[in-house]
């Protein structure tokens, strides 16, 4: 496996599919890194040479990726939840923050229903 921005990419398939395993990289970003690379987007993993991938390296770290994207994500969501903004409120309640319909679905969100027992109580 090719390690590229901290994340070991699968080598055996096509080096556009294989970047967006990288958090922060996905398939538009994926092929703009590539063409400024100068990389076939239908070369494999395995097949890429070590100057190609070092091309490769250098185009990522113009983007922020990976561990520096997901810290400033959850500071993101932190700070909208310290000033007490409607967005901050919903995240800190687990309830969806875009807008959403809560009377139906967002089970994915608000977790398993509660039956009739536990609201007895």
């Amino acid at each position: 496996m090719a390690r590229i921005a901290g994340v070991d990419i699968p080598r055996d398939k096509r080096v556009v599919i294989s970047l967006t395993y990288i958090y922060g990289i996905g398939p538009s970003i994926a092929r703009q890194i590539l063409k400024d690379a100068e990389v076939s987007e239908e070369t494999r993993v395995k097949a890429l040479t070590e100057d190609e991938l070092n091309r490769i390296r250098t185009e990522i770290n113009k983007y922020t990726v990976e561990g520096d994207l997901r810290r400033e994500v959850t500071l993101n969501i932190k700070r909208l939840m310290e000033i007490g903004s409607y967005r901050g409120i919903r995240h800190r309640k687990g309830l969806p923050v875009r807008g959403q319909n809560t009377r139906n679905n967002a089970h994915t969100r608000k977790g398993k229903s509660k039956g009739a027992i536990a609201k007895k109580k």
